[in-house]
């Protein structure tokens, strides 16, 4: 790694040390918003790409989801962006969506156009923008609103850094080569993650495929079920209620755990915490939503905390291991059991009446217990190589932002690495 011999002072709260032939300037400078808005209903606007925040990645500047502006049904002014230009969403900064336009395009009103001085790289702005001072400068200054955002004025003061344009080209292709590594290294990563799920579930449909021992049998005979309290915040209290806490839906994490801990509280009687409480071996079930039918599984008892209606409970009997009836129910979850079994347009809500029908295969209790352990055992390793390769692609893109912060504030110098 080589460094720069001469740094000089900025004097910004943003920025360090530079190098000291580099131009320490303002946004406003060196660069021009883009003005003047197009219909987006006529043409040749109706044709052209229409870029939103959401069609940006956060923190690569990559453009994702192309659409044009008649197949987002577009009928508001947007900008025209020509090609090379740079698209920066103002709103909500600290997602850091910014990147080039590959052709002629419209970009919405929730994002600026940006053209630069012909001493100024696009793609060495394009990192600039990403790295970690800019960064920082428009996620602080952007929090004066309810509604994170970054206007004109306050762009216009965003510090800058000119290095010379052929440093800056260099800087660029540097960047472009070592992010490109490093993000198909995040991709075979995330490929992989791809391939442990799969083999998780198919370990899971494995172990709970039913043999001719089997029997099969309604929830409504092997256990009782019951739906959560309607949240009644705002109610008067009535004599004798406390606030107690409750699980409710987001509390059933998609590993299979139950949040016990910073929760939501309500008035609940002594009388309803004997109705609504929560056992070791219960298991919770979403009622409704995108993740309806998604099974956790309550490890210990929890007293002094109930659940709310957004989550079912199902307690089985002594016949039935509670363990296997999660792994089963999970099972069903990840088959989309939900969506094929009453139609994912019609079935919202797992009600009572809907949870206590479904049948359920069940091997003798013993084979039960067994199956459940190794489900146990098997899936915990797999789950720790996901957990492994998360957190490899966790630094991989701290590795990423690190080095595009380096490269563009010049704490390195990549010159001779080219």
């Amino acid at each position: 790694m080589k460094f720069y011999a001469e740094m000089k002072p900025t004097n910004s709260p943003w920025l360090g040390e530079v190098p000291a032939h580099w131009e320490v300037s303002r946004f406003r400078f060196e660069a021009v918003i883009n003005g003047g808005q197009v219909d987006p209903r006529e043409e040749p606007w109706s044709r052209m790409t229409l870029i939103a925040p959401n069609h940006i990645e956060s923190n690569t500047g990559k453009i994702i989801g192309v659409e044009t502006a008649e197949e987002q049904g577009a009928d508001s002014g947007k900008y025209l962006v020509a090609q090379g230009q740079l698209v920066y969403s103002k709103i909500r900064p600290a997602l850091n969506k910014a990147a080039i336009a590959e052709t002629e395009a419209l970009c919405s009103a929730d994002m600026y156009g940006i053209s630069f001085a012909d001493k100024v790289e696009p793609r060495f702005a394009l990192y600039y923008f990403l790295a970690r001072p800019f960064h920082t400068f428009a996620t602080i200054i952007s929090m004066r609103v309810k509604m994170p955002k970054v206007n004109r004025e306050e762009l216009a003061d965003a510090p800058w850094l000119v290095p010379p344009l052929d440093e800056q080209c260099a800087i660029a292709d540097y960047l472009d080569r070592e992010t490109a590594r490093i993000d198909t290294l995040i991709e075979e990563q995330q490929q992989l993650i791809g391939m442990l799920s799969e083999r998780r579930a198919a370990v899971i449909s494995s172990a709970l495929a039913p043999t001719d021992s089997w029997t099969c049998h309604r929830i409504k005979h092997i256990g009782e079920t019951s739906l959560g309290k309607m949240l009644d915040a705002g109610r008067a209290i009535r004599d004798g209620d406390q606030p107690r806490a409750y699980v409710r839906a987001a509390d059933v994490r998609a590993d299979g755990s139950v949040n016990l801990v910073d929760l939501n509280e309500m008035p609940f009687s002594d009388a309803e915490m004997e109705v609504f409480d929560l056992r070791a071996g219960d298991v919770l079930l979403i009622e409704g939503g995108a993740t309806v039918g998604r099974p956790g599984f309550m490890v210990e008892s929890a007293p002094g905390i109930a659940f709310q209606k957004t989550v079912n409970r199902l307690r089985v009997g002594p016949r039935v291991d509670a363990r296997f009836v999660y792994w089963s129910m999970l099972r069903l979850y990840e088959s989309a059991y939900y969506a094929n079994h009453y139609g994912s347009v019609s079935f919202v809500h797992l009600t009572g009446e809907k949870l206590r029908e479904i049948e359920l295969h069940l091997p003798p209790l013993d084979e039960q217990q067994a199956i459940a352990t190794y489900l146990d055992e098997q899936t915990a390793k797999i789950d720790a190589l996901i957990a492994e390769t998360r957190r490899f692609i966790e630094l991989a893109r701290e590795r990423r932002s690190a080095l595009i912060t380096a490269a563009v504030t010049g704490q390195i110098d990549v010159q001779e690495m080219m």
